[in-house]
């Protein structure tokens, strides 16, 4: 599909500002939409919107077709009667800047806990109507993530295959006499994943009135420790006692001399083709019924991908192995229709991958602040080289914001030396004729003027925001995903100087 000229903004809503300790996707949310559409802005991305885990990391999710619980705005379930303020007395303080997840999700889970135990008494009875009609419209995968959940939680949190051998390998008997013991918490499970898809189909109409197409995110691979895992071994690479045989990575690149181990079981392909392809047709269905446009992290990963043995510590040795490359691409199409994709092509991209992006007219992906390195790719992301059909970034959430990278040091995220810093530094001075003091406005001036039909900036870099707002260093454990903003710092000036350069470089469109 093409794209038109446009630009937007790429913010995950757990950074949304409120007094909940995290974003929601309730009033504060409307209120950023407003904020893009007087900025003339006509997309949000966002990182991928299934519940968290260990780490927090929305890439390693316990389903992909979940919404994510503590986005679930409080002040609308209050608004819907299913929550009291009184009940929010006691609710802890939290910092405004910072997700601390540990404790957040601890308050956040016990109110919900409080919303379920009185759905059925405080709903309305059209709610009650909805409610059942959408655990009947999703069973297919809320069955079994419901009493995944619960299993779970019956384990004190440990992973699938440290549960009882007949739950974990998933004996009939065994399951039905989960569901029958556990019939209250997978109850709980559905009512929280229904007010998140009211509130999450609210948001989205918001921004659909306001011309605003949200841009979603999967991952190309899932979480071990998920109920898709967990419910559809056979369609994964596994041993007779569930852990990975071989798991996903990347070889060593530009974030890690030792490549990134994400350790996620690689698929069977053969079985999906067996299957034809139905996993992948519901979870494509599934993004679309909640996203505009989807963006396929690794989509490199469906021609090739790195196959790495489950005992490594590190992703070096590897090996490529072959992809389901078009065989998946031709069988969603024709099951589907046409998809909105972005195609995420960083990374070792070869002409093959090429070839399968351009087959299907997916847009890929130019990232400015690899423009100016000392690879032999850095060309290939400097505007002059732009197809009009592709997404250019000034950087993504892996990335330091503009002003931290300008300002970086060697050792700090990424594998360059002081050296080649200095090198990369002198030659993004040259290239754009300026002193640095406005380096984030620098790259945005430059994305918005590139021949890229789409232009996305993360709203670290229109904030101007060093390293302290970083959302994620590839390869780190801890401190990921925890940035937040705050209304005080969207300032009309920027807004105004945002929705300037948007008019000036024709990515309004029919918003002004």
């Amino acid at each position: 599909m093409k794209f038109e000229r446009s630009s937007g903004v790429l913010l995950h809503p757990t950074s949304l500002p409120g007094p909940y300790g995290i974003g929601e996707i309730g009033p504060e949310a409307w209120r950023f939409a407003d904020f893009l559409q007087s900025a003339g802005q006509a997309l949000w991305q966002i990182l991928p919107l299934g519940p968290t885990s260990f780490g927090d990391s929305p890439y390693q999710s316990p389903s992909t077709f979940a919404g994510n619980p503590l986005w679930i705005s409080f002040d609308l379930l209050i608004q819907d009667k299913l929550l009291t303020k009184s009940q929010l007395r006691d609710y802890p303080k939290f910092l405004a800047e910072r997700v601390d997840f540990g404790p957040v999700i601890t308050a956040r889970m016990a109110v919900l806990k409080k919303v379920c135990a009185n759905f059925e008494r405080k709903a309305s009875a059209g709610m009650r109507q909805d409610f059942e009609a959408f655990c009947r419209r999703n069973s297919a995968w809320l069955e079994d993530y419901a009493l995944f959940a619960a299993l779970k939680d019956a384990h004190d949190g440990r992973p699938w295959t440290e549960w009882a051998p007949e739950l974990g390998q998933r004996e009939p008997e065994a399951l039905a006499a989960a569901r029958e013991q556990y019939a209250g918490e997978m109850r709980d499970v559905r009512v929280i994943q229904f007010l998140f898809e009211q509130q999450w189909q609210c948001l989205r109409a918001y921004c659909a009135e306001r011309g605003i197409r949200i841009v979603g995110d999967i991952p190309i691979f899932v979480a071990h420790d998920s109920a898709d895992v967990w419910a559809n071994p056979e369609l994964f690479f596994l041993e007779p006692d569930g852990q990975p045989s071989v798991v996903a990575g990347v070889p060593p690149d530009y974030f890690s001399a030792t490549g990134q181990l994400w350790g996620n079981p690689l698929y069977d392909w053969a079985a999906h083709k067996a299957q034809n392809y139905d996993w992948w047709v519901a979870r494509m269905r599934r993004t679309f019924e909640l996203v505009d446009i989807v963006r396929i992290d690794h989509f490199r990963g469906f021609e090739a991908y790195w196959e790495i043995p489950g005992e490594e510590t590190t992703a070096i040795n590897g090996r490529w192995v072959k992809g389901p490359d078009s065989d998946l691409f031709d069988v969603l199409l024709e099951r589907l229709g046409p998809l909105p994709i972005i195609a995420e092509d960083l990374g070792v991209i070869t002409p093959p991958v090429e070839a399968l992006r351009d087959q299907y007219d997916f847009p890929g992906m130019r990232i400015l602040q690899f423009a100016f390195g000392n690879d032999n790719r850095s060309a290939e992301f400097r505007p002059e080289s732009y197809p009009a059909h592709c997404c250019v970034y000034t950087g993504t959430h892996d990335n330091d914001t503009t002003v931290g990278w300008f300002h970086s040091e060697s050792g700090n995220g990424s594998t360059r030396t002081a050296e080649e810093i200095a090198a990369e530094r002198k030659m993004i001075l040259d290239y754009l004729g300026t002193d640095g003091r406005e380096i984030h406005w620098d790259l945005i001036h430059l994305g918005a003027r590139s021949n890229a039909n789409t232009f996305v900036v993360p709203l670290q870099d229109l904030l101007g925001l060093g390293s302290e707002a970083r959302m994620n260093v590839p390869g780190v454990a801890g401190g990921n995903w925890q940035w937040r903003f705050t209304w005080e710092q969207m300032t009309d000036p920027m807004r105004d100087r945002f929705a300037h350069v948007t008019r000036a470089t024709g990515r309004m469109g029919g918003r002004g």
